[in-house]
């Protein structure tokens, strides 16, 4: 459910709000009535009437725009992991959408360093994904997603072993094995501990890895022409299933914004 808004003039950026409703939880109702109309200022909206219980003022957070297609979410795997998070936890929330090619002054003023993602969290502007999804697990801890500190790092090596090799020019200098490894090791763990890294039910680790191995799959499929080989079966199940998700196919960015987004990289 979505209201598209202007927020600056002559900048890419939108605001996409997003109230989901926790049924699943038992706590609350949803009733939603579509209304399409334009603006004075020719501006397709879409308007919804939503009733909640227990309703939760919407979190603002800022995001990558697509540079590919206007006001569409872009391809940060640390912004897609902050709004995995609000939508695992069912919290409403605005997602103002950012042109980082072009940063709006309202932007760099709540943001000077120019980084996404940033939220506001009790009346304060916060940068950093870690910092972010610790804030909204303490602030609502329903449902629950820490997972044990022992279990935090687990995978954490993939997604700079997945960088090496995607800049990779030189096929003998063993990027493709150092990822090869660390790629094997997570198989054998989910193998062993699965489905999830915490288990039986998602945590804020499987939140921040399913980006990461979501943009290693599209970006080395695309430069590489290389695919998880079907000797790790259990990797290959754990990315279908995180894929999957509900939450995962809301906040998921197009596979042309992956491409384009790490086109600097590989061709730099």
């Amino acid at each position: 459910m979505t209201t598209l808004q202007p927020i600056a003039a002559a900048s890419l950026s939108a605001t996409v709000r997003h109230l989901n409703c926790g049924l699943w939880l038992g706590k609350s109702a949803c009733n939603y009535h579509n209304a399409r109309r334009l603006s004075s200022r020719g501006t397709l909206r879409r308007g919804f009437t939503v009733s909640m219980s227990a309703a939760t003022e919407p979190v603002e957070v800022c995001v990558k725009a697509s540079i590919t297609t206007p006001n569409k979410l872009g391809d940060c795997p640390f912004c897609q992991r902050v709004l995995l998070t609000l939508e695992e936890k069912q919290l409403p929330y605005d997602m103002k959408l950012v042109d980082l090619a072009n940063k709006p002054d309202w932007f760099l003023q709540l943001s000077p360093e120019g980084k996404v993602p940033v939220a506001k969290l009790n009346g304060s502007w916060t940068a950093d994904s870690d910092v972010i999804t610790q804030a909204l697990e303490k602030k609502f801890p329903t449902p629950p997603l820490a997972a044990p500190p022992e279990k935090a790092t687990i995978g954490s090596k993939i997604f700079p072993t997945f960088i090496g090799f995607l800049k990779s020019k030189d096929p003998s200098d063993g990027t493709e094995q150092a990822l090869l490894t660390e790629l094997t090791s997570f198989d054998n763990y989910i193998k062993e501990n699965g489905p999830f890294i915490n288990g039986q039910a998602i945590s804020a680790v499987d939140l921040s890895l399913g980006p990461k191995l979501y943009h290693m799959e599209i970006a080395l499929g695309h430069y590489k022409n290389w695919t998880v080989p079907d000797s790790l079966p259990n990797l290959k199940s754990y990315m279908k299933t995180i894929f999957s998700l509900d939450s995962f196919v809301k906040t998921m960015p197009s596979t042309e914004d992956v491409i384009a987004g790490w086109r600097p990289k590989v061709m730099g």
